[in-house]
């Protein structure tokens, strides 16, 4: 198969019209290159506008396809930072592509060709300096950026915060249409409303959207950056004065959510109807109930059933019905351990198998003697009696360990019944999802499913 040299061009965005860098002033070098050194079967890979911080580019990935298809002689680039400005990525292309495939690689700028010792020395020097330049221009640019934000103006790059347009020209952000969504947002959010509502009235898909939006101090006129503030120069949507009432009542909001008639069995709750989990809503001054999520219209991409008719319960009764039927279930386990331990089972196995050993060592030296149909069924049969007697055994021995388990969380459950009214929320949650894989909620009743307490439902 005749192989061709690949003539590898690219520039970067930033790049493309600097001087000596261009598509066309690096395709005539290249092809001048080949023509001095009469090397006649040659192609052009060009990637235009792609960054050399990594290789992921269309056209160097065709060159390394055609180099593993054994079809080319020599890669030749301008300069060594046309491959990559990345030194592993340059090792990589040179030491793992090029050279197990014996393909030579030409650098003009750096007068460098990997065919000889030098020029795989200078290669690495090279690379290396590579790399360093890139770094110290993605330091520079941060810098840089920083300073912008210092000086009020937007860093530029990523996405520009809703209710706002980007002006390139004069480097801030300006208030566009959505402005006004962004205020109603605010003075809704202050009225009471719910994220949920507040989503579903300004038409955004998700509550958390809502949330994004309103946590944003940029529509108050600063910038934040790395975590670090900054008065900016653009216009604010709301004042300072509404921005930290809304991020008050938020806190306020948030202290309210982890109170203990919320939290308790949040994420343990499903509908035995449809499904779906359910989840905690407050329910006027009596408290909070819980309803399946296919119910919540607000939430349309939780449901399981357009038609779910599941009962709403209150919160405070199911969590004391848990809690309850859980120091119930310990103290039941308990029993059981106790007695399970008391029974010698394992005992009664082991001497079993050592009898039955002895005997298949008393019947095989019979065979030895007198073999006969009437001895060897009685030696398969001892045999199967044996195979079974282990096989309980171990079964038995597996119980053990994950009784051992079941014992420590009954430990801890009984520390638990005599310390649970001093104990935090998060504490009490830790416990029952240490225990409780899920509860079902089928119209009245109720289903506890624990963990290692039992093997089922309550």
């Amino acid at each position: 198969m005749k192989k061709h040299a690949a003539l590898y061009c690219r520039v970067s965005t930033d790049a493309q019209y600097e001087e000596g860098y261009s598509i066309e002033a690096q395709r005539e070098m290249l092809i001048a290159y080949c023509v001095s050194r009469d090397i006649r079967s040659y192609e052009l890979y060009i990637d235009g506008g792609f960054s050399g911080s990594n290789i992921d580019r269309p056209e160097m990935t065709r060159m390394i396809d055609d180099i593993n298809a054994d079809t080319v002689s020599h890669v030749i680039v301008y300069k060594l930072d046309r491959l990559s400005r990345s030194q592993k990525d340059t090792l990589y292309l040179i030491e793992d592509v090029l050279i197990p495939h014996d393909v030579s690689f030409i650098s003009m700028n750096e007068n460098m060709d990997t065919s000889t010792p030098i020029g795989r020395a200078m290669l690495g020097i090279m690379s290396a300096f590579a790399q360093l330049e890139r770094e110290t221009i993605r330091e520079r640019t941060r810098l840089g950026m920083k300073e912008r934000v210092k000086n009020g103006l937007w860093p530029g790059g990523g996405k520009i915060p809703f209710g706002y347009d980007y002006d390139a020209g004069r480097g801030i952000l300006v208030p566009n249409k959505d402005a006004e969504t962004v205020r109603l947002m605010y003075e809704l959010y202050l009225q009471g409303r719910s994220m949920m509502s507040i989503a579903r009235q300004v038409g955004l898909k998700y509550e958390r959207l809502a949330e994004q939006i309103l946590r944003r101090k940029t529509n108050a006129g600063y910038i934040v950056y790395n975590g670090v503030e900054y008065k900016g120069r653009h216009e604010a949507i709301i004042s300072e004065q509404t921005y930290e009432r809304a991020m008050r009542l938020m806190r306020e909001r948030a202290r309210d959510h982890l109170s203990p008639s919320r939290c308790l069995l949040a994420g343990l709750v499903r509908c035995g109807v449809c499904g779906a989990k359910m989840r905690y809503q407050k329910w006027g001054k009596r408290g909070y109930k819980i309803y399946c999520y296919s119910q919540d219209k607000g939430k349309p991409h939780l449901h399981r059933s357009e038609h779910c008719d599941n009962d709403k319960i209150w919160a405070d009764e199911l969590e004391s019905s848990v809690i309850s039927d859980l120091f119930a279930m310990s103290a039941k386990i308990a029993q059981e351990e106790r007695d399970g331990r008391s029974d010698g089972f394992e005992t009664l196995l082991e001497k079993q198998i050592g009898r039955l050993i002895r005997k298949l060592k008393n019947l095989y030296n019979l065979y030895g003697e007198n073999a006969d149909e009437a001895l060897t069924e009685t030696i398969d049969r001892t045999k199967r009696e044996l195979a079974e007697a282990k096989q309980a055994l171990a079964d038995r021995r597996v119980r053990t360990e994950e009784g051992q388990g079941r014992r420590e969380l009954l430990a801890q459950l009984d520390s638990a019944e005599q310390t649970w009214e001093y104990m935090t929320v998060e504490e009490k949650q830790s416990v029952l999802r240490s225990c409780i894989d899920r509860i079902v909620v089928t119209y009245q009743h109720v289903g506890i499913y624990y963990k290692l307490l039992t093997d089922g439902e309550k």
